[in-house]
């Protein structure tokens, strides 16, 4: 049979799947005519067929060496290279596949293959043109231009091109995928949901539609159904499990399922370790779980992996506000920001370090950049307003505060510091109305679950039985527990819970009361209230708060045994307090810490030969600090220190009876002193807790109360100079 005859056999069965015998053909041809142009080329498809690629290429190399003029051995060998990843060459083979024959379609749409790989996308977009102007319906091409589009952040268009490859094969998958990725960049969700379902219905076992499925899902706050979906596509497809753990992770953080999307951040960082995403979503996880140093690592992590990952440097932001490291918080949002000018969220978040650092008026301008940059951005609102109050421009922060939740009408954090804000500058009414908002909050404040009615004032408890329970700090209670006493005008026999150093106080005090410690609940109730309440129920105002004092009193035995202790007195006695108590698995209170309590070297220059001062600091490092500082001889008063005697606030009570004067930071023991109509003089900081009022140097609760009030955030200077004054005055 003729060399070219038998080609021809070969070719037929080429067609019919036959590899092994065209093969078979092919090389006898080759053996009666070594330079066989077409034996050789077709060869080297069998080759690329059978993922012998490099042995392809040879073969499509040597037949265009015998003529170099057929275009498809140019785009063949296009393709070969391109299997092997060497792009550059594979666009060459294409160039001169095209020069040969302009019209060729595949050439010029695997040409934009090949660019696309090459990360030149505005090339590889004029390829995938070029091959439809010649082939209007090629669907692949419109579906390969809509990737082009989407990677130059040109959704609309990347939308419309995969609009005409559907249009033009409506059992495409890819494209329905794809068009659904279009429609998540342009933040339509739903539609993008629709897509995904016809892709996976065009083609079940589509793991990549399943997971983009979830991330649709997940942004329409659906997130049982997105797990659903990232676990189909794991099931389906494990060997690319790094991106759909990832995703799953971030389903089962927004369920509030922390434990469990930690595992899957950890799983996905297992099968891909340098997924900066992972370890950023892993980072997010762990803030939520209040663990910010290990937040913090793979924040770090993320970086190393991704240096000008902008979300990344925001968050640890926060990770290193939540440790309070200001400026190092700061500096990580500002880096954000250098990489991201436009970025709303930093801005926002840099305000919170600045607030830290006693710098208010840069917060308010860093929220300020966030809202003109996202004028719908409630949060920043939000913390403008706090920013303003700590500028004591409460009316500007109650419009934020309104504004914040005009965009957001459940923003249970603004209507909790709104009505702080409405207590600090009086207006009451407005206040404990609001204040009921505390019980939504993320960490609830008040809130007990009874089958018995919650009383707000509303009802006639005369002859009922009304449970009053504690609620927040000792110096809550302190300030509160005097409501029981009118509920028990109203007629009501009253149980009030408290916690476990008051309950002796306020047994003392209290004998028609029934007080049970802070885990008990009483057998049989008709009414309960969370003590912070109270003052809702009784409808309290400024003009009628009840400040009849004292309504506290000590045991006699022990001020007695103080009274003996202390001897004969030939000085004024002044208690002292300089630090609120420090607890270090509430992060949150760091920063009220910092900027209530003084280090206790700065009250060196209250020494006065005419006063004895007495420690009322208990709990550390307080007292190591006075420990401290009384080893070092230090130049300050001699401060004698009973604390260790004191084992509860009737103990504590006791000795302060025995004295003229407390002088304390904000904390529980001036609620006691107040309390007991002892003379108080509180150092209070800048920006006052609500309790204090704007301005007053009095205080409507404890008429012994003097505030004297820091000037200027974070300055003590002058306080302590009053201070001195006044104490040299009375001391005299």
């Amino acid at each position: 049979m003729p060399f070219q005859a038998r080609f021809n056999e070969g070719v037929a069965l080429h067609q019919q799947g036959k590899l092994i015998d065209a093969q078979r053909i092919y090389g006898e041809v080759l053996q009666q005519q070594p330079n066989h142009f077409d034996a050789l080329h077709m060869l080297g498809v069998i080759a690329a067929q059978t993922q012998q690629t490099e042995l392809g290429v040879e073969l499509f190399k040597k037949a265009i060496r015998l003529n170099a003029k057929v275009a498809a051995a140019h785009g063949n060998l296009g393709i070969a290279m391109q299997s092997l990843k060497r792009h550059a060459d594979a666009v060459a083979s294409y160039d001169r596949a095209i020069a040969l024959k302009p019209d060729y379609v595949d050439a010029h749409y695997n040409r934009g293959v090949a660019l696309r790989d090459l990360n030149r996308p505005d090339e590889a977009l004029a390829s995938y043109d070029a091959a439809i102007a010649l082939k209007p319906d090629y669907s692949d091409a419109y579906n390969n231009r809509g990737i082009v589009l989407r990677e130059l952040k040109r959704p609309e268009e990347a939308l419309a091109s995969f609009d005409k490859a559907i249009a033009h094969k409506p059992d495409h998958p890819g494209a329905c995928n794809n068009r659904g990725a279009a429609l998540l960049d342009l933040n339509r969700p739903a539609e993008a949901c629709a897509s995904f379902a016809k892709a996976v219905a065009l083609q079940p076992n589509y793991a990549d539609a399943y997971n983009n499925r979830g991330n649709a899902l997940r942004q329409l706050k659906r997130p049982e159904d997105a797990l659903a979906s990232f676990d189909m596509a794991i099931a389906l497809n494990p060997d690319f499990a790094d991106a759909y753990y990832n995703n799953r992770g971030m389903a089962l953080a927004a369920l509030k399922r922390y434990e469990e999307a930690l595992v899957s951040y950890d799983k996905a960082i297992a099968l891909k370790s340098d997924s900066a995403e992972a370890h950023y979503n892993r980072g997010n996880t762990l803030r939520d779980l209040n663990r910010p140093d290990e937040a913090l690592a793979s924040y770090d992590a993320a970086i190393a992996l991704k240096p000008d990952y902008a979300d990344a440097y925001n968050n640890r932001g926060n990770a290193l506000h939540d440790l309070q490291h200001s400026e190092e918080a700061l500096a990580s949002f500002d880096r954000a920001i250098a990489l991201k000018s436009d970025f709303a969220e930093a801005h926002n978040n840099r305000g919170n370090p600045l607030l830290d650092l006693s710098r208010p008026e840069e917060a308010l301008a860093s929220h300020d950049t966030a809202i003109a940059l996202k004028a719908d951005y409630a949060e920043a609102h939000y913390n403008r307003g706090i920013a303003l109050v700590e500028l004591k421009r409460c009316e500007d922060a109650l419009a934020s505060y309104d504004a914040a939740i005009a965009l957001n009408p459940d923003y249970t954090d603004a209507y909790w510091n709104q009505s702080l804000c409405f207590l600090l500058t009086g207006r009451l009414e407005q206040g404990w109305r609001q204040y009921e908002w505390r019980k939504k909050l993320k960490k609830p404040l008040g809130v007990r679950c009874y089958p018995q009615p919650l009383w707000l004032g509303a009802e006639n408890i005369t002859g009922r039985t009304l449970f009053i329970y504690w609620e927040q700090g000792l110096g809550d209670t302190i300030q509160f527990c005097r409501y029981a006493k009118l509920a028990e005008l109203l007629g009501a026999k009253v149980v009030l819970s408290v916690q476990e150093p008051l309950c002796e106080l306020l047994e003392l005090v209290c004998p028609t009361i029934q007080i049970i410690g802070p885990a008990e609940v009483p057998t049989e109730f008709d009414y309960h209230c969370p003590m912070l309440s109270l003052p809702l129920a009784f409808k309290t105002t400024i003009s009628n708060i009840p400040a009849n004092i004292p309504y506290l009193k000590s045991d006699v035995g022990k001020s007695l045994f103080w009274k003996e202790k202390l001897g004969e007195k030939n000085k004024l006695r002044v208690g002292l307090v300089w630090s609120g108590g420090f607890r270090p698995h509430q992060t949150e209170s760091w920063t009220i810490n910092n900027r209530r309590n003084i280090p206790l070297s700065r009250l060196a220059i209250l020494k006065d030969p005419n006063i004895e001062f007495y420690s009322l600091q208990k709990g550390e490092p307080a007292e190591s600090e006075l420990a401290g500082f009384m080893f070092d001889n230090w130049s300050g008063p001699d401060i004698i220190d009973f604390t260790s005697q004191l084992q509860s606030f009737s103990d504590t009570a006791a000795l302060v009876e025995n004295l003229d004067l407390v002088i304390s930071v904000d904390t529980s023991t001036a609620h006691l002193a107040g309390a007991l109509g002892k003379p108080v003089w509180i150092l209070n900081r800048f920006d006052a807790c609500w309790r204090w009022f704007l301005e007053r140097t009095d205080s409507p609760w404890y008429p012994t109360v003097k505030v004297y009030r820091q000037n200027t955030a974070g300055h003590w200077d002058d306080v302590i100079q009053r201070i001195k004054m006044d104490l040299t005055s009375i001391s005299s």
